[in-house]
């Protein structure tokens, strides 16, 4: 997970235990961490302030701060959380998002269901390389699909459950499925399957350490948890569209020195709060808004009490009030949402709007039908930060009469994607494929279903006839609408609110495609380098 659980950023990366109980994410600290900076920086990364040219060589150099620096740079573990905008600097997929959020050829430059549907042949470029000079062909593909379904610590194994098996024939995979799927192309873009040198992944922890991708970029140096500096990949097969020549990605300091950073240079690029968004544009940079998924929830056990009884969550559900979420976190960004979407998203289905509006006399009424006096109900809200979201959960049950104290668990990813915890909260960027958010949310295996194995009834059939759907059919919206309806049955997520992704740059970056969710570099300027 990432460092932090923030209110409006959306979604640490989901992965499952360690073997032996070890933490899921390693912080090197003291000695260690002067190991690791002695190992990695050779040679020692230079100052980040003083112009756009790199300091080892100069040319257009992009200095990134962001809230999701990798805390694994191996894509199979860094899974397809908000982190994958940062490894898609190193790697590339079969295919990436355009401005419709429609798949397009990324390593594929075309592709093909047979008639039955179970069945998508990807058909590679030509001639090109990862950066250790390994092919980049279907027996990558191949490798890179069946390591994310079956090394021990990969997060996207939950996400691949449609395909059986991948055949490789020199520059063509074939996908073969145990169902008919019309979302692989979208499901097997950036987020799911950004594709290694399976030379260089046949050790996940050197992979981790230092990574090999087929992307625009390769990284030249890497302290952990902290810096990494790229350089432009010659062979990466759209070099002639990549302008930038060097990368500088640091991990963010605290929101509220961001905006100084990139008034004086040290950063011409980052991701911010909503709060700090006023005091950028005030500062003269660039703030705009990239098109996105983000929606945030309260998660609930139900196999656990006191959500085991329907009355006391739909107690929790009437107690909500979306609005307060909205305007104290988005600083007027954010929208109240009641689904694992924005309103305006394809997926976002009206029928099911406000179905359980704010009303705490109804929530009050439920929680005494379930034997509760006022008071009487505790519970522990485990969260792995300081959160204000948190805050504003806690005043508003207590209005109800539940009493909620605010637990802090740094290690929370462990007892969270362990479907230990029983009250908790998330906040995800969505997918690019509709139906792998509904099942990341609602199904039974979802790693964000914090009820698993529990599933809305009807909600796997629903799913199923999405799948079988053709994207460009007449009947697809509906259809998937009727899925999110299907799914929104579930007693274990409350939905709150949806905020954008907010940009800050220095006026020497140019507009980047607004691919949702998606940071894309392609087309990218940056003037002034030198």
């Amino acid at each position: 997970m990432s460092g932090r659980l923030t209110p409006r950023r959306p979604e640490p990366t989901p992965r499952p235990l360690r073997r032996a109980g070890r933490p899921r994410v390693r912080r090197l600290r003291g000695a260690a961490l002067g190991t690791a900076l002695a190992t990695l920086l050779v040679p020692a990364l230079g100052a980040c302030a003083g112009g756009d040219a790199a300091a080892s060589g100069g040319g257009a150099t992009l200095k990134w701060t962001s809230s999701y620096f990798p805390t694994h740079w191996d894509p199979v573990v860094g899974g397809s959380g908000a982190q994958f905008r940062e490894l898609a600097l190193v790697y590339a997929s079969l295919t990436r998002t355009d401005e419709n959020g429609d798949a397009v050829p990324d390593l594929a430059e075309s592709w093909e269901y047979n008639d039955e549907g179970d069945q998508v042949t990807f058909h590679l470029r030509s001639g090109l390389k990862f950066s250790d000079g390994e092919p980049v062909d279907a027996t990558a593909v191949k490798a890179a699909v069946e390591r994310a379904k079956e090394q021990k610590n990969s997060a996207l194994f939950g996400d691949l459950t449609s395909i059986e098996s991948v055949e490789a024939e020199g520059l063509d995979a074939v996908v073969h499925l145990n169902q008919v799927d019309y979302q692989i192309p979208q499901l097997l873009g950036q987020r799911v399957l950004q594709i290694a040198s399976p030379e260089a992944a046949k050790s996940p922890e050197e992979l981790d350490q230092n990574p090999v991708g087929a992307g625009p970029f390769i990284v030249t140096q890497l302290v952990p948890g902290t810096k990494a500096v790229l350089k432009k990949n010659p062979a990466y097969w759209d070099a002639k569209n990549i302008h930038i020549d060097n990368v500088e990605l640091t991990s963010a300091p605290d929101a509220a020195t961001v905006v100084s950073g990139l008034q004086t240079g040290v950063y011409n690029f980052a991701d911010i709060d909503p709060s700090q968004a006023d005091a950028a544009k005030k500062a003269g940079l660039d703030v705009f808004v990239q098109p996105g998924f983000n929606a945030s929830n309260i998660s609930l056990n139900v196999n656990k009490a006191p959500f085991d009884d329907g009355k006391v969550v739909d107690a929790v559900r009437y107690a909500v009030d979306r609005q307060e979420f909205v305007d104290k976190l988005t600083f007027g960004y954010g929208e109240a949402t009641d689904q694992p979407f924005p309103k305006g998203y394809v997926a976002y289905d009206p029928e099911s709007e406000n179905t359980y509006p704010y009303d705490p006399a109804k929530a009050k009424k439920l929680l005494a039908q379930a034997g509760y006096r006022a008071g009487e109900l505790k519970l522990d809200l485990v969260v792995p930060a300081e959160d204000p979201q948190a805050e504003i959960v806690q005043s508003q049950l207590g209005k109800v009469g539940i009493t909620v104290d605010i637990k802090i668990d740094k290690n929370w990813a462990t007892p969270f994607f362990a479907k230990d915890l029983t009250f908790s909260l998330y906040s995800t960027t969505g997918r690019d494929s509709a139906v792998q958010t509904l099942t990341a949310h609602f199904g039974p295996d979802g790693p964000l279903n914090l009820s698993s194995p529990y599933e809305p009834k009807g909600f796997e059939a629903a799913v199923a006839k999405v799948r079988e759907t053709p994207l460009g059919a007449p009947e697809y919206t509906e259809t998937l609408r009727a899925a999110t309806r299907a799914g929104l049955e579930s007693r274990a997520l409350v939905f709150t609110y949806s905020s954008p992704n907010l940009i800050a740059k220095s006026k020497s970056v140019s507009d980047l495609p607004k691919n949702p969710a998606h940071i894309d570099w392609t087309g990218v300027t940056i003037s002034g380098g030198n």
